[in-house]
């Protein structure tokens, strides 16, 4: 196997690592619906909130590399959601399906042999796609942990 290959493979493992961490699927896995929207004692997020971030944020990444016309949003407005619990019970399965399917597309991205790696994104300042699909599992891995905490906060969470 050559080293691009390895790498493209590595990529696409590291945007759902589990190995060394806590995985996305594990931590949104079982919430039940009252804490869902429930702020722990000394923590600012909750569960929701979370959830909705790194939806809206992966898929902005997602969207600034395969649009050339993507326009940035609005920070922090269009990175968060504007309530701290989900409006129903589908919305917050909904959420957690789009992590998914824009994960596998970040995937997909990653083991594209068409897509230099290496190359700048024509529409952006200086961003190659590398460090846009490093920069989504960096963000993904910060954000899994603090849902994690925010469980463990709210007596949500077992280990193993």
């Amino acid at each position: 196997m050559d080293q691009l290959h390895e790498l493209r493979a590595q990529l696409s493992r590291f945007l759902d690592w589990r190995d060394a961490h806590v995985g996305f699927d594990r931590a949104v896995q079982d919430v039940p619906e009252q804490l869902r929207g429930a702020t722990p004692d000394g923590l600012v997020h909750t569960p929701w909130q979370l959830l909705e971030h790194l939806r809206l944020t992966q898929r902005d990444i997602l969207d600034f590399c395969r649009d050339p016309g993507y326009t940035e949003p609005r920070w922090p407005d269009d990175y968060w959601p504007p309530t701290p619990a989900p409006p129903s019970p589908a919305a917050w399965e909904q959420s957690i399906a789009a992590v998914r399917a824009d994960r596998a597309a970040l995937q997909r991205l990653a083991t594209d042999e068409k897509v230099d790696l290496f190359a700048k994104i024509p529409h952006g300042s200086g961003q190659t796609y590398l460090r846009e699909l490093l920069l989504v599992a960096d963000h993904g891995a910060y954000h899994v942990g603090q849902l994690v905490d925010v469980r463990r906060a709210l007596g949500d969470w077992e280990e193993g």
